[in-house]
């Protein structure tokens, strides 16, 4: 079915929050076939030290384009502001909110998702951080139809990339967000022209990932070097990795990719290799090339050696 036409327009809601979807809105806007009849997006939250209320990306970019949006705490009340967009269709990136039936069920469309993994395998909120975690040789987007169950909806289309074993957090961010703004517009386009079969997942590959907080960025230095490695890479920048050494907050901002085999002290202790500056994990050490004192600013491995001896191991 398609309502495409001269006069006829694809009437959209947008529900999006932070930078990863912003690519998406922008191809949107771009594409004469819609009308962005609505933006949801997340309250301004406080950032920073002094806490300074600040608005999403998305708001930003609504702002700039002159669109009406809304910022609702719960989205469940807003069900007959949704109705009255007559939506024919919901986009949602990265919103922030579990989409409540009632909405679901508005749009003649339905709603539609992009989400940062190869679906089934990582749903949930930290999918872009898994990869690089777990050492996969590959991630991508999925664009699906949305259903009551989370990430649980039937496939519309899926695009892949490769991953080198180097990336950070920032290099997969950055570069979904640009695939899911190419796929998205041809896949919305040949999903309304009834071109497109969705494709039921595969709940028995499913797998789930929690939603991040500080805390997972403490290191546990027990485990491996590569473990270690990956983790400062996924979570580069939030939530970023630290330890305390000698009763110090220290973030570990970079380190070598390759570890070195050395397994001379105990670990979670920094030591000295030449003029290397290593610490020591479970199994082999890491050369650290970036690091963080709480309240200090960001120090390459050699300003940290001439100016906190007292914290490297003789």
């Amino acid at each position: 079915m398609s309502i495409t036409g001269p006069d006829k327009k694809i009437r959209v809601i947008f529900m999006g929050t932070p930078e990863f979807a912003v690519p998406g809105l922008s191809r949107l806007l771009a594409t004469p076939e819609f009308e962005i009849v609505g933006v949801f997006t997340q309250p301004d939250k406080p950032v920073g030290r002094k806490q300074i209320l600040t608005p999403s990306p998305i708001k930003e970019l609504a702002l700039k384009y002159r669109l009406p949006f809304f910022q609702p705490e719960k989205i469940r009340p807003e069900t007959a502001t949704i109705k009255n967009l007559k939506p024919d269709l919901i986009v949602v990136i990265a919103y922030g909110k579990i989409i409540p039936p009632e909405i679901l069920d508005i749009p003649t469309f339905g709603c539609i998702n992009v989400h940062a993994s190869l679906l089934p395998k990582y749903r949930g909120a930290a999918c872009l951080n898994a990869p690089i975690l777990n050492g996969d040789a590959a991630t991508g987007v999925t664009i699906m139809k949305m259903e009551a169950g989370l990430d649980t909806g039937p496939i519309l289309r899926q695009a892949k990339i490769k991953l080198s074993g180097s990336e950070t957090l920032k290099n997969v961010h950055d570069r979904l967000a640009e695939l899911s703004a190419e796929l998205l517009v041809p896949t919305l386009l040949d999903f309304i022209g009834g071109k497109i079969k969705p494709q039921i997942q595969d709940d028995t590959q499913a797998s789930y990932i929690k939603t991040l907080s500080k805390e997972d960025g403490r290191i546990d230095f027990q485990k491996s070097a590569v473990e270690i490695e990956r983790m400062i890479r996924a979570y580069n920048p939030w939530p970023g990795t630290y330890t305390a050494i000698n009763g110090e907050i220290l973030k570990i901002i970079a380190v070598e990719h390759k570890a070195a085999e050395i397994n001379k002290v105990k670990p979670g202790q920094l030591f000295l290799d030449g003029a290397r500056l290593l610490i020591q994990c479970g199994q082999n050490a890491l050369v650290i090339l970036k690091l963080q004192l709480a309240g200090k600013k960001i120090m390459n491995s050699g300003e940290f050696i001439n100016g906190y001896k007292n914290l490297i191991e003789k």
